[in-house]
């Protein structure tokens, strides 16, 4: 069984920098597209990041897009989710989850989901 677990979340004072890391266990990511969802405070989940099993597509929500990079690393069964000048939006639970091959749908598509963790963006 797919297991995944984030890390890397914490306190960043607005325009800084944090390095989120979706880690796997029980099975290789190689078939798995990853996925970065976003849960703010008083906001649905929403899909903020996506790569594919082969990382040779990525999505970006566009808030995001030309602040934060998603990249994986196979060997290490492990996703990456680089995110720079981060803003108090930015601030939530990240979590990621798993889909087989492609970044398809919303949250309802993925599974395996890790328990999140969290990120605060406040000066």
């Amino acid at each position: 069984q797919l297991q995944l677990v984030e890390s890397g979340g914490g306190l960043v004072h607005p325009g800084g920098s944090l390095r989120l890391s979706c880690a796997a266990s029980g099975y290789s990511l190689d078939s798995f597209a990853i996925g970065w969802f976003l849960k703010a405070p008083g906001k649905d989940r929403d899909k903020i990041s996506c790569i594919t099993s082969s990382g040779s597509s990525t999505i970006y929500e566009d808030s995001v897009k030309g602040r934060f990079t998603i990249s994986r690393d196979n060997a290490k069964n492990t996703v990456y989710l680089q995110m720079n000048s981060l803003k108090p939006n930015d601030a939530g639970t990240y979590y990621c989850a798993a889909q087989k091959w492609h970044c398809e749908g919303l949250s309802g598509s993925f599974g395996s989901w890790g328990q999140g963790t969290q990120v605060t963006v406040s000066s």
